[in-house]
């Protein structure tokens, strides 16, 4: 399996969302800040509301050698666009998220006492952010977006949006037992010289 995960690891030294450590050192308490752009189009809630195309997470970090690991602390900030699920009207929003992740050293205590998916690892002294910063912002958004939290949403006859209508906006509606007269003499029952 360590095969595995060292072939893993180097499949992914390139990409942006990949930290190499070996600057840093396993001296505890040395560290250093660092701050990326880094792509993440797509990321988020799918046709709900995400990071739209050309879109990217900015990162701004602190790592920090521990006696287990690094300590990777910071925040995660992006625009994510979608939809307001009551009215249909685009929305755009920026989401920041804090991050606080260890990443534990290869055969440290961390390493050999918890389960894989427990706490993240370092691999060949690199550190894949990916998957913690796409948990977190994920977390932070709203399954339901709104426009806003008053948001009265579309006329549910005709379709338009409440909040452009008005409050007298309404529908006459006739009983269905009643539609059939309705139709063969025109007019209501409250306005009967319509008839």
């Amino acid at each position: 399996m360590s095969e595995h995960r060292h072939a893993s690891a180097r499949s992914t030294a390139t990409g942006p969302w990949v930290i190499d450590t070996r600057d840093l050192g396993r001296r505890a308490g040395s560290s250093r800040r660092t701050s990326r752009s880094v792509p993440a189009e797509g990321l988020g809630l799918r046709d709900v509301i995400a990071v739209p195309a050309g879109g990217a997470v900015e990162l701004d970090l602190l790592l920090e050698s521990v006696v287990e690991g690094v300590l990777v602390t910071g925040t995660a900030r992006t625009v994510v666009e979608g939809e307001c699920s009551r009215c249909l009207e685009p929305l755009s929003a920026e989401v920041e998220v804090e991050l606080t992740e260890l990443y534990a050293y290869p055969d440290s205590t961390t390493d050999e006492t918890t389960d894989e998916d427990e706490v993240s690892r370092l691999r060949d002294d690199l550190i894949d952010l990916e998957p913690v910063v796409r948990d977190a912002l994920v977390l932070a958004l709203p399954q339901v977006p709104l426009c806003s939290p008053d948001c009265p949403g579309l006329c549910v006859d005709c379709g338009g949006k409440l909040a452009d209508l008005g409050p007298d906006h309404g529908h006459e509606t006739i009983d269905p037992r009643w539609a059939a007269l309705h139709e063969r003499f025109g007019g209501t029952r409250d306005n009967p010289e319509e008839n």
